[in-house]
């Protein structure tokens, strides 16, 4: 194999390798807001040799695990002791640039945080809030979205039910006496769509109650009919069959009655086109008789 031809098949492989092996970051605890000097683990999942987490702050930019912060392990990270300086975005990357996800972190000095999902939640799910303080129970807690008092929860947990794009937002909580925490965006990503089941063939449709809708099964019963229902009721394929015959019957009778009026109009043409004829035979017969009539005489 000559070295272009090597160096092509590198290069593809290195592309194959690197669409099939995306890498997604988690976090733990999976909050995207945690207590200074709280232990936080990031880890990149799915991901094959090479990757590495890197992170974003305000003054500093691709910031890789090791150098200068966290304590790496393979593809994973630590924090032993978060600081309100390791704020800022975080994401992993392979030796050859691919990405995956970002996930916002936000180390607050503070006494109150918003425990919220640091990943997307899917669209429709249930999601909980949590207002924590360094308290040992959750006090009662005040909920704000883009700065909009919400509810108040006693137990300082406000659950969202079956979320949807427009539940999105910054969100964060107060507690009376103790302040409150900083925000955080709350993202919903789409529910992918399920492809439903092939419709069934209706060749030879059954023969008892017609079939209900898959999408919506009715849980009463059908409603009372003014018939007797020992009365055996037409089928709906028959009825569409008598349709079909009644329509083609609309459409042909038409055509025939006029087929009929021609062959009958010509019939009666032809007829009295023999009469005629046969009127000229008889005529010619007089004048011959008369003729030999006269030759005799």
């Amino acid at each position: 194999m000559d070295p272009t031809s090597l160096q092509r098949l590198v290069f593809l492989t290195s592309l194959l390798s690197c669409s099939t092996n995306q890498a997604r970051l988690t976090v733990t605890p999976s909050s995207s807001q945690v207590f200074e000097d709280e232990r936080v683990s990031l880890r990149c999942e799915d991901a094959s040799d090479g990757w590495t987490v890197r992170r974003n702050r305000s003054y500093e930019n691709r910031a890789e695990c090791g150098v200068g912060w966290g304590r790496p392990a393979g593809s994973s990270c630590t924090i032993s002791s978060s600081d309100p300086l390791d704020s800022g975005v975080y994401w992993c990357e392979s030796t050859e640039g691919s990405t995956s996800n970002t996930i916002t972190i936000t180390v607050s000095g503070g006494s109150v945080i918003l425990q919220s999902p640091a990943l997307p939640v899917m669209e429709g799910d249930d999601v909980t809030l949590i207002c924590r303080t360094k308290m040992a129970a959750p006090p009662p807690a005040d909920f704000y979205k883009d700065g909009v008092l919400i509810r108040t929860e006693s137990d300082g947990h406000m659950t969202l039910l079956h979320v949807s794009r427009s539940d999105e937002g910054l969100y964060k909580c107060r507690v009376q006496s103790k302040g409150e925490s900083p925000e955080s965006r709350l993202s919903v990503s789409e529910k992918p769509t399920t492809t439903s089941s092939p419709p069934t063939s209706t060749t030879s449709p059954p023969t008892s109650s017609p079939p209900t809708s898959t999408t919506n099964p009715p849980t009463s019963s059908p409603p009372t009919s003014t018939m007797d229902p020992t009365t055996p009721q037409p089928h709906p394929r028959f009825l569409h069959i008598v349709f079909r015959v009644i329509c083609h019957l609309v459409v042909f009778c038409p055509y025939c009655i006029s087929t009929f009026l021609m062959v009958s109009i010509y019939r009666e043409r032809a007829r009295g086109s023999d009469h005629a004829e046969q009127g000229l035979d008889d005529d010619d017969d007089d004048v011959m008789s008369a003729v030999t009539t006269e030759h005799q005489f």
